[in-house]
């Protein structure tokens, strides 16, 4: 699963344009990588390539995972092409060129879509998928214009972590589900030890703006209306002002630490030296937490008073390029792909299956349980599913967010960001 959704989109596009542009002049040409190998017994061999943006250990498993398709599937090799931090340029190229890989990872579909085959008629047609096993709301991050363009394969909600030492120490109970954001704050303010430089929260210095949202929706706003027109009235709404401004408060107040930024250390490293004792993220960090000896807790996001607890998904798809000329055995390795055994063997990943979540009890664990509450209340939008325009706006909204952790008034900020956004969405 993709560590962080930020991306760099903008280059991206801008690179898919130009390599669009040139792409003509490249016709009949052929890639070594789509050349049949030489000798009878090869030349019968099918090459599915797969692009993934994992790297480690994930990567390893992606690549077993490929192995045992192959062995399900004689005469196939998939080729898993490991892309890392190019892979936006790399999957651009590739789509620039009409060369790209035949199956791949995706998560920014309003880039991609027009270079990716709709799924749709595969995933309603083919009962094999057993489409009503996934979790409904995870087909949403991937269907533009009312259009499915990818399968998904993995996703987290967010959740925070805390540290029961730190807690246990300062005689502070564990928080629970239901709790608000002003007991979190009040908690906060227990588990400073200025002393120390022990804090009970760490605020990132830059915030992925797409991981705000769910604060935003939870305190009754968001960034853009649901038709994607206005952002007027929202980005800048009181509602959306204030949850940030928390944030950008407790740092003010002491109560919590900046965390990431030039040349400090991140938030997950400071939460396992015991620094921070709460820290808010996705299924990510949670096996280095184990293996750093934190005894770690996780409960459900904190609630704004009168107001329902709303999440926001990091999700993982599996799209087909529009260009591959197998397309049939593309689909084929994306249903085991998202089938039960692979799914099992991503051990990194959350499982998209209600029947796999039921087998493993994942759901009763509580350290996973929380990862699923916050599922069922992600039917939100984001914003960059509403509107083409949003990597611009996005531009000028990060900044406000980041000056307002740095010390500036977020309701100035966010009133700015807007005024100086506004023109992209005409």
């Amino acid at each position: 699963m993709i560590k962080k959704l930020s991306l760099i989109v903008l280059t991206t596009a801008m690179a898919m344009t130009a390599l669009t542009a040139c792409s003509s002049n490249n016709e009949g040409t052929t890639s070594k990588a789509t050349e049949p190998a030489k000798g009878n017994d090869a030349a019968k061999e099918k090459t599915l390539r797969f692009a993934t943006w994992d790297t480690g250990d994930a990567l390893k498993i992606e690549q077993d995972i490929a192995k045992k398709f192959e062995a399900n599937h004689p005469g196939t090799k998939v080729q898993v092409e490991a892309y890392a931090d190019g892979f936006d340029q790399k999957l651009a190229a590739g789509f620039g060129a009409t060369n790209p890989p035949d199956v791949m990872y995706m998560w920014d579909f309003p880039t991609y879509h027009q270079s990716l085959e709709p799924l749709g008629t595969y995933a309603d047609g083919d009962k094999d998928l057993k489409k009503d096993d996934f979790y409904k709301g995870l087909f949403n991050y991937a269907t533009i214009e009312n259009k499915l363009y990818g399968i998904p394969a993995g996703f987290t909600t967010r959740v925070v972590y805390y540290n029961k030492k730190m807690f246990d120490d300062a005689k502070v109970p564990y928080p629970k589900d239901g709790w608000t954001w002003n007991d979190f704050q009040d908690i906060s303010k227990k588990l400073t030890d200025k002393a120390k430089k022990q804090y009970g929260f760490g605020v990132r210095a830059e915030n992925d703006t797409y991981d705000l949202q769910g604060f935003v929706w939870s305190n009754g706003s968001s960034f853009i209306s649901n038709d994607g027109k206005t952002i007027n009235g929202f980005m800048n709404s009181k509602e959306t002002a204030a949850a940030i401004q928390m944030f950008g408060d407790m740092v003010k107040n002491g109560s919590a630490v900046l965390a990431g930024g030039k040349g400090q250390q991140s938030g997950e490293d400071i939460f396992k030296g015991s620094k921070i004792a709460m820290w808010e993220s996705g299924i990510w960090p949670l096996e280095s937490f184990k293996e750093a000896g934190i005894d770690v807790g996780t409960v459900e996001m904190p609630a704004f008073p009168g107001k329902p607890v709303k999440g926001v998904i990091a999700e993982s798809a599996l799209s087909i390029a529009k260009d591959s000329k197998q397309k049939d055995l593309a689909w084929e390795f994306i249903k085991y792909y998202v089938g039960s055994e692979a799914i099992k063997m991503r051990v990194a990943d959350l499982p998209v299956r209600v029947s796999v979540v039921n087998e493993l009890k994942k759901d009763q664990d509580p350290l996973y349980k929380p990862f699923y509450t916050m599922l069922q209340r992600s039917d939100n939008s984001p914003a960059f599913l509403l509107n083409a325009k949003w990597n611009e706006v996005n531009r000028q909204l990060s900044s406000a967010v980041e000056a307002t952790v740095l010390g500036s008034n977020a309701q100035e900020s966010l009133d700015q960001a807007v005024k100086d956004s506004e023109r992209y969405l005409k």
